[in-house]
């Protein structure tokens, strides 16, 4: 590792830094309360890392869910990744080894630094960028190891704690609706999901809604995804 640009990196992930290691925290509880120890939060924070995909995880974990719903559940709710890993190919252009590393490690959180963040005069690019991927996953493994341990160590209820990713979501469609000029995909992943909700919910079951209308909203962002390029430079 580049000790130039793990320095010049390391102020630029403090906010990241703030939010990981609290959410990770978060996470390591909840694993923790369905009896899974820190041993499998480090390894899934280390082999998965995917804040929205680990939380789910420990849902599918406690309830003993099927391969199939698990691969669907996470391809679904992570296929936002699929695009970051796109987007970033001329970035990561002669990056060797470490390309791979990279497109793993786009979370929401990365992928916004990676894509505004400048490296000081000095400071080699891509050891920059590579610092600030290899930072913000020790974030999310501290956080959700401390968790896990916390939660072994002292006994106390986690009854709210995965309101925490909850509140994650909210920031995020907050951020997304001031980014995004008609609001599309706010505005359609809220009224799919009612829909779905009111269809399905009461005759198939919450489980079987939220895939089918994830399903749905992804499959419409694909077809309008030529609508949503274009993002505003002030809020509306």
């Amino acid at each position: 590792m580049d000790r130039k640009a793990l320095a010049a990196a390391f102020p630029v992930t403090l906010p990241v830094l703030m939010g990981y290691l609290a959410i990770g925290i978060a996470f390591g509880l909840m694993l923790q309360e369905i009896g899974y120890n820190f041993i499998w939060a480090f390894f899934m924070s280390l082999t998965i890392y995917a804040g929205s995909g680990q939380y789910l995880g420990v849902t599918l974990l406690s309830t003993a869910a099927g391969l199939g719903t698990v691969a669907v559940m996470t391809l679904l709710i992570n296929f936002r990744h699929l695009v970051y890993g796109l987007s970033m190919l001329e970035k990561f252009r002669g990056m060797g080894w470490r390309k791979l590393y990279m497109i793993f490690s786009l979370t929401d959180e990365t992928y916004a630094l990676l894509s505004s963040a400048q490296a000081p005069v000095g400071v080699n690019p891509k050891s920059f960028y590579f610092a600030i991927a290899v930072l913000d996953q020790s974030y999310w493994i501290l956080g959700s190891v401390i968790g896990a341990v916390a939660g072994a160590v002292i006994p106390f209820s986690t009854e709210g704690v995965d309101f925490a990713m909850t509140a994650l979501f909210v920031v995020i469609a907050v951020e997304q609706w001031k980014t995004y000029r008609k609001h599309l995909p706010a505005l359609l992943g809220c009224a799919v999901t009612v829909v779905f909700l009111i269809i399905l919910g009461s005759v198939f079951g919450q489980d079987q809604m939220l895939l089918i209308s994830l399903g749905v909203i992804v499959l419409i962002l694909l077809i309008l995804r030529d609508r949503l390029d274009e993002k505003e430079g002030e809020p509306c």
